[in-house]
């Protein structure tokens, strides 16, 4: 059986320069260290999730793949006037109830504050 998700990889080229976008959005927790095997390794936690940024020079696409965090009204507002200082581009959607932003490498990610679980019961 399926449990929380442990982590996520992303792959970025500076695991320096995301783990600071996410530090600045939301205070995020950041740990640096090396494995057993001698590699870096940035690990950055948003909200229970841990995300590990793996540095590869890639380049990628922006596509419809998103990860999304639930968020209190505030949380988006605060959230959209600071990539707004920070000239980062943005998006909200579905009259402002979401924000989409995209860190430095292309990955998306959307603050939603509706209550998915609330909906989808509801639909039945």
């Amino acid at each position: 059986m399926l449990d929380a998700i442990g982590h996520v990889a992303l792959v970025v080229r500076n695991p320096s320069r995301t783990a600071a976008l996410f530090e600045k959005l939301f205070a995020a927790k950041i740990v640096r260290r090396t494995d057993l095997e001698g590699h870096d390794e940035t690990f950055v936690r948003l909200g229970r999730t841990w995300f590990v940024l793996v540095q590869a020079d890639v380049e990628r696409p922006r596509t419809g793949d998103h990860i999304a965090f639930h968020v209190m009204k505030a949380t988006l507002q605060s959230t959209a006037e600071k990539l707004k200082e920070m000239n980062m581009e943005f998006q909200l959607a579905r009259s402002d109830s979401s924000l989409y932003f995209f860190d430095y490498d292309n990955h998306v990610f959307e603050l939603d504050t509706t209550d998915l679980e609330s909906d989808l019961t509801s639909e039945r």
